[in-house]
């Protein structure tokens, strides 16, 4: 690096830090202050084993939690870099709606520690694909960029076939809904770009395989889940997931206390 030229970088243009907006001392080394990644809020035990979700201490009713009993996910683990909130929330959005795609480097990094019972034994990475309009709309797969920069093998082997409103804006009882039959296999990449490859081609070379689907936030599972479904009919082995970051799910109300009676009520 030139001396002087993050001087010049802050003098002309004056790059702020995805997480808090200050002045980058340093932008060509960092696009985030070293005290931001810092503060990345991490999920911390006891966690459910299955979906990596935070359990409240005190009140587990065994090693899954609430939504994995209800509803048990395609993907046998799945695990996430930190909480989907304070400054890894606002990385993510700098990331995925402001096109700092070099950011990606760094959460993948956060991504591989936190994941390494994850990538363990994987054959390759999945990542969840956008629908094609939504891609041209943003310019780059967020899911893409991370599973680049993870460095296992990348098959590219799922693709979005309807499009919808984006799960962020849906309440989680209709995420699962509005990913329904919205994933399917097509060609592999993991292929030379000039081969042509039939579906039938790409599930002979995923049968038996390890892979994890890797996306940006995962909040209900529902979208990992979905795609899951399309691999394993496949014939993939083991579906396993990772993200960026998990909104984890908020702590069961108590119960409401019985109303009270009184003795007319009680006759």
């Amino acid at each position: 690096m030139l001396p002087g030229a993050d001087a010049l970088v802050r003098l002309f243009l004056a790059p702020s830090c995805a997480s808090c907006s200050r002045l980058l001392q340093q932008p060509l080394e960092s696009p985030v202050w070293a005290d931001c990644w810092r503060a990345v809020p991490a999920i911390t035990p006891p966690c459910c084993v299955r979906c990596g979700d935070a359990l409240a201490p005190g009140r587990m009713s065994g090693p899954l939690c609430t939504r994995c009993r209800r509803h048990v996910p395609v993907f046998t683990l799945a695990r996430s870099a930190g909480r989907y909130e304070g400054s890894l929330r606002q990385i993510i959005h700098a990331f995925k709606y402001e096109g700092r795609r070099v950011l990606a480097g760094p959460l993948a990094k956060l991504m591989k520690e936190a994941g390494e019972p994850v990538l363990a034994g994987a054959d390759a990475l999945v990542p969840v694909p956008l629908h094609p309009w939504r891609a041209l709309q943003r310019g780059f797969n967020q899911a893409d960029d991370l599973a680049r920069a993870i460095g296992l093998p990348v098959w590219r082997v799922l693709a979005r076939t309807r499009h919808g409103p984006p799960q962020a804006g849906l309440p989680a009882a209709r995420r699962h809904a509005n990913v329904r039959a919205a994933y399917a296999l097509r060609a592999p990449h993991f292929a030379p770009p000039v081969a042509i490859w039939l579906n039938g081609m790409a599930a002979r070379e995923l049968r038996n395989r390890v892979v994890v689907l890797i996306d940006d936030v995962m909040t209900t599972g529902a979208t990992l889940d979905a795609c899951g479904r399309v691999l394993t009919a496949a014939g993939v082995r083991s579906v396993r997931a990772l993200t960026a970051a998990r909104a984890v799910a908020p702590p069961l109300a108590p119960p409401r206390p019985p109303p009270h009676l009184d003795a007319a009520q009680r006759r």
